[in-house]
């Protein structure tokens, strides 16, 4: 008997299904019948937490790039499984917000156990952040799972604030992603603060004999160098973004281009031609009247960094709780 192709289409599907294997992507929408009020209980949860942490939109952003970045976004950075979990790298040295995933996951859990992944909770929990610091709302694709592998020597790649413009754009490009998303995603940097720790190269080592960085604007300098003083506390924080920190906007952009990039690598973006470009692009006379529109393109970029090495069907799990493996 003649097999045509749409019986072996049949075939092959029932066949995958058979091995509990799931080739459907992420989609809008995931839990709408499993558990349709999975996205207001996580919203509910940031927003309260929000109250009284007015920078936790910016460490849940922070949040769902770093889990994004190892392994994919599949929760890993969440695991607590001892010394060697991944969260104890030094690349996500400062990363925090766990406790708020784990509150919205013990709701949920409740509600419908078994249902909602860890990692879909982070995805859900930063776009609710972005929303909170008047940025873009947005829909999450969700229907992650879970990984089951959580070692901090996974993270030995991630982009680092001393890393060079090449470095950045090679790091991102093996995740999938172009310059132009770079440049979006750094821009997230828009909330948030960073600490001295990260400041003392590039004011006080950066050229031979203890010269900083010469793209930081003169007039910025005596500021930044008064909030981090040379052999100062280490651990003071400063805006990440001058004049709006709070505010999920495109300022910093402009402090890019003008010299008021508080990180190094945000300073490399314009010291790149295709970046610079970039970064032009959205901050010219004409945008946004003819130019492309930031928060709708930064919404693409985060979108699509959610999809990094995501786990779908029997490749992942759904965990019990966040910070511990089934």
């Amino acid at each position: 008997m003649e097999w045509t192709k749409a019986k072996v289409s049949l075939a092959l599907s029932l066949f995958l299904v058979s091995l509990g294997i799931s080739l459907a992507d992420l989609r809008v929408g995931f839990y709408s019948n499993t558990c349709p009020q999975a996205e207001s209980i996580i919203s509910r949860v940031v927003s309260g937490a929000a109250l009284s942490d007015p920078n936790l939109p910016a460490v849940l952003l922070r949040l769902h790039f770093h889990d994004c970045f190892v392994e994919g976004c599949d929760g890993s950075i969440l695991v607590d499984n001892g010394p060697i979990s991944e969260k104890n790298a030094f690349g996500h040295e400062g990363v925090r917000g766990f406790e708020i995933v784990e509150a919205a996951k013990a709701e949920l859990e409740t509600a419908c156990p078994g249902v909602v992944s860890c990692s879909d909770i982070v995805a859900l929990a930063a776009r609710d952040a972005i929303f909170l610091a008047n940025g873009p709302e947005y829909e999450v694709p969700t229907g992650r799972r879970d990984g089951r592998v959580s070692n901090m020597s996974l993270a030995k790649e991630m982009p680092d604030v001393s890393d060079s413009i090449e470095i950045l754009k090679a790091k991102f490009m093996q995740k999938g992603l172009d310059a132009k998303e770079l440049v979006l995603l750094s821009a997230a940097h828009t909330i948030g603060t960073t600490a001295c720790f990260f400041m003392s190269k590039r004011l006080y080592d950066f050229l031979p004999g203890g010269q900083p960085d010469p793209t930081i604007n003169p007039a910025f300098l005596p500021e930044l160098t008064t909030q981090c003083p040379q052999n100062g506390d280490i651990n003071v924080r400063l805006p990440m973004d001058r004049l709006s920190e709070r505010l999920f906007d495109k300022q910093i952009l402009r402090n890019i281009k003008d010299g008021f990039a508080v990180l190094q690598t945000d300073a490399g973006l314009y010291e790149d031609v295709t970046t610079r470009r970039v970064v032009d692009s959205y901050i010219g006379l004409l945008n946004p009247i003819f130019g492309p529109t930031f928060e709708t393109d930064f919404v693409k970029a985060i979108v699509k960094m959610g999809k990094i090495g995501v786990k779908t069907g029997s490749k992942g799990d759904i965990r019990r709780v966040c910070s511990a493996f089934n």
